[in-house]
Parts: C-alpha cells; structure tokens; sequence
C-alpha cells in the first residue's frame, strides 16, 4: 500500500526535474554539457542523463557529437501545435510586419498564460539598436505594457486597470526594463472576447508624446482590422 501512494508522486517529481531541464535552455544559453546541466538543474549527473535519455527518446532533447544537449525538435512541434489553437497568425503577422514597417520600433502579440505573458508572434525593428524580442519569450503579467493590458481586460481592478480600461491602452515607461518603452492595447475576436495584447516597443531615448501618438493611432488601426477577421476560439 505504501509503495502504491508514494508511485504518483515519484512520477509527478521525475516529470517535473525533466521540465526543469528543458527550462535552463535559453537564447543565451542553447546548449549544455552533462556538468554544466548539472550545476544549473542542481540534479546528479545521474539522474540527468536518464532523464535526457526519456527526453531525447520523445525529440524534445538532442546529443550532438561532443556530448552537448540542445533542445530537439519535438518541441517545434508542439510549439506550433500550440499556435494553432488561436488560428489567428495568418491575421496577426502582418499587421505585426506593418506597425514595425510604419513606426520602426519593434511590435508583438502577447496572451496570458496563468501569472506569465507568452510572446507568440513578433517583428522585430530593422534598426541596429532595438528592443529584441523571441517568440516562445515569458515575462510576468504584471508588468510592462502587454501584462498591464492582458490583466486590465481580465478583470484585475484599482489601478492602474481602471484606467487602461478607460483609455483602451497602456505606456509602459521602463517598467521592465529602465531603456525601454512599450504602448500597449488589447486585441479583441470577432465574438469581442480577448485575443490577446499588441505592443509597439523601443528604446526610451527615442521616446515622446508624438510618437505615443502615432504608434497610438497605427494600433488602433491594426486592432480595428483584426477585430472583425480573428476567428472565434
């Protein structure tokens, strides 16, 4: 009987150390060694390399030749099986490729996920110094310009979500990150229900109220487009 109850929560805890390597992969960071797996996860070397070998079994882990991890190509897969269900990119994208066209800043689409935002589509700004963005990013929801905006139409009340509200958008000054701006504002369905966040974002230097303006009125076009052409979820 004891062994039974305690076989659940063993499962839970090796799913959870193998989500936890899959974690530590990042745009700074796309390959590992077994140490350096190891000294990161905090896991035995061991034990990684049993994990590794469930994971690399299933795609989502590659060995290359020197004996390094890269994420595998299962993980593409579920990326884009994940996209799918919002069937919105063949409409997002290019207004995304038109608001960094007409403003040269960088613009995304962001949705919520729990107490995170998910970038999942984004063009970057064609100009040599830019606010760099991936698509797959996490950030907190509760702060910078889509966070602010996914919240307010989720129904977080006092401030500022009042107020986004009121407005129909949000200007994150360096909230994030002390070099950068973002003007933010939500992306509704064809039904009106949220779809998700856009965002036009830059550098703070290149920052004033005009260009607030402008990038204000470019999204409310885009937003305006979108919102009879998403489908439904």
């Amino acid at each position: 009987m004891t062994s039974e109850k305690k076989s659940p929560e063993q499962k839970v805890e090796a799913v959870e150390r193998a989500l936890s390597i899959l974690e530590v992969f990042s745009e700074g960071q796309i390959s590992f060694s077994l140490s350096e797996l190891a000294q990161v996860t905090g896991l035995y070397k061991s034990t990684i390399l049993r994990l590794c070998g469930s994971l690399e079994r299933f795609g989502y882990i590659r060995k290359d030749e020197e004996g390094r991890y890269h994420l595998g190509p299962g993980l593409w897969r579920l990326g884009s099986l994940y996209r799918k269900n919002f069937a919105a990119g063949d409409q997002i994208r290019p207004e995304l490729r038109y608001l960094t066209k007409v403003t040269g800043e960088t613009s995304s689409f962001f949705v919520r996920e729990g107490d995170q935002r998910l970038c999942l589509y984004r063009e970057n700004s064609k100009k040599e110094v830019r606010h760099h963005l991936e698509e797959g990013l996490r950030l907190p929801v509760n702060m910078g310009g889509t966070g602010r905006i996914l919240l307010a139409y989720s129904g977080a009340r006092g401030a500022p979500y009042d107020e986004i509200r009121i407005d129909g958008y949000y200007v994150s000054l360096g909230e994030r990150d002390p070099d950068l701006f973002s003007v933010a504002m939500p992306i509704f369905n064809a039904r009106g229900a949220l779809a998700g966040a856009f965002s036009v974002s830059g550098l703070i230097s290149r920052y004033n109220e005009k260009i607030r303006d402008d990038i204000l009125v470019e999204l409310r076009t885009s937003a305006k487009r979108l919102a009879g052409s998403l489908p439904d979820d």
